[in-house]
């Protein structure tokens, strides 16, 4: 008995002649540990794959993660109809691993019956099992109308499709332009200075004719403002990764707004430059926030070296997560981890995304 680990609270003992009763309780612990990774169920709200490889998948049943498939309409890269095929592909055979995000094309978006098609497409995905639209940077940084005008998402053409959403409860995935950095000068930007030196043609501080950063927040504004109902989901902590102040805006500015956390980096650089202001937000906005990694999972020949780098940077976003250790941001400095209690942890990883998703669960057409 003097060797029984303390996993149980004695609450009241009484004595009867002859007997002993003893109730008790199992103790809850306040944070979790590394050793916890393998046991808490998880979730990932921002996976692309565009394999029929199943590598990934068995990774993530080994590392107790559930995870959401993203379908994009991206001009590059493996095309959005066989992005769906090997998405519903998967979902036939791991129905319990993985939920599906569809999308739909901006091809024809000039076309009277685009919205007609396009919400008729819609439907053809969730009937196979999609539980959430996707829609990307396509629109407000490359379509255009024929009259040679950028589309932004507040677009009243894209009206029908969102009323589409709203009236059946189907919730909306949004990535928006780009990181604040694309609009700044090289030597301002945080993150994207490799890239964007790399890449002149997408950095949009070169590029005046292009809407801005501030029109593309706008215009996602404006859309949530005329569609309060929409349950929308801000990917990439919805495009205000720079400020947890402008985005804890637009949290208390619209209630049926929640983001994922696929900007660690900014996410820890916030950490590192005020750790309790950030904390603080975690706890304010517990039921809000969504882990997702924004993981690409393609064609491979090592599939265990794939496995190990998705693992190692699941592993290394839980310890940032749930501990209190010291971390590491290559080129600003030394952070410690937000150490953020069981009943956050358990919203953040798992049961907000459960909330999120079973919301669209069940419509048929």
């Amino acid at each position: 008995m003097k060797h029984l680990k303390l996993y149980f609270l004695i609450l009241i003992a009484t004595t009867l002649p002859g007997i002993t009763l003893v109730f008790a309780q199992k103790e809850t612990k306040a944070f979790y540990s590394k050793d916890d990774f393998y046991k808490v169920k998880k979730f990932d709200t921002h996976i692309h794959i565009n394999t029929e490889q199943t590598a990934f998948i068995q990774l993530a049943k080994a590392d107790n993660f559930q995870f959401l498939d993203i379908v994009d309409d991206r001009p590059f890269g493996l095309p959005m109809a066989e992005q769906q095929k090997i998405a519903f592909l998967h979902l036939k055979t791991y129905p319990e691993q993985m939920k599906v995000a569809t999308t739909f094309p901006v091809k024809g978006f000039d076309d009277p019956d685009w919205a007609v098609l396009t919400i008729n497409n819609l439907k053809n995905s969730i009937r196979e099992g999609a539980r959430t639209v996707k829609i990307w940077k396509n629109i407000g940084m490359d379509l255009r109308d024929k009259n040679g005008k950028f589309v932004m998402l507040d677009d009243p053409r894209l009206q029908p499709v969102f009323e589409f959403l709203v009236k059946n409860k189907i919730p909306l995935i949004g990535h928006n332009g780009e990181p604040r950095d694309c609009w700044l000068p090289l030597d301002q930007m945080t993150f994207s200075k490799e890239y964007y030196g790399s890449h002149p043609e997408y950095h949009m501080f070169l590029h005046p004719e292009y809407p801005s950063y501030e029109q593309h927040i706008a215009a996602r504004d404006n859309l949530l403002k005329t569609y309060p109902d929409l349950k929308f989901v801000g990917a990439h902590l919805g495009s205000l990764e720079w400020s947890l102040d402008e985005l804890a805006k637009r949290l208390d500015l619209f209630p049926n707004m929640r983001v994922d956390l696929s900007r660690i980096t900014n996410l820890q650089l916030h950490t590192l430059r005020d750790h309790a202001r950030t904390r603080s937000f975690f706890m304010k906005y517990q039921d809000r926030l969504i882990y997702g990694s924004d993981r690409a999972v393609n064609t491979t020949d090592d599939p265990e070296k794939l496995k190990k780098g998705i693992h190692e940077a699941w592993f290394r976003d839980w310890v940032f997560f749930t501990s209190a250790d010291r971390i590491t941001l290559p080129g600003f400095g030394d952070l410690i981890g937000l150490q953020l209690p069981v009943n956050v942890i358990d919203k953040i990883y798992y049961k907000n995304a459960e909330n999120w998703l079973s919301e669209s669960a069940g419509l048929k057409f």
